[in-house]
């Protein structure tokens, strides 16, 4: 199953990488955009549950990590809600999306 890595620029300037474990993630995230913090939150929360439902499919157990890198989004982007007009920016990375 071919996987993704993708990276986002917080509105703090940090930079993380993400793993996801499908390619779904194309579908829903762009390198170079710019999306609200709750906009990235809500592909990035649907990307993942589809690539870990498509792990499900294909080995019999959903994708942990998946969900460990869903978990690591969402902590990060509480940080952010009371910040208006917060954006993230999904970088070129690895793998360009």
């Amino acid at each position: 199953m071919p996987e993704l890595e993708f990276v986002a620029r917080w509105p703090d300037g940090v930079v993380a990488v993400y793993y996801s474990p499908s390619l779904v993630v194309r579908e829903y995230l762009d390198a170079g955009s710019e999306y609200a913090v709750a906009d990235f939150v809500e592909r990035t929360r649907s990307a993942l549950r589809i690539g870990s439902e498509r792990v499900r499919a294909k080995y019999g157990y959903a994708c942990a990590r998946a969900a460990a890198t869903l978990a690591q989004i969402e902590a990060k982007a509480s940080e952010f809600n009371e910040l208006a007009g917060a954006t993230v920016v999904v970088e070129p990375g690895a793998e360009d999306l």
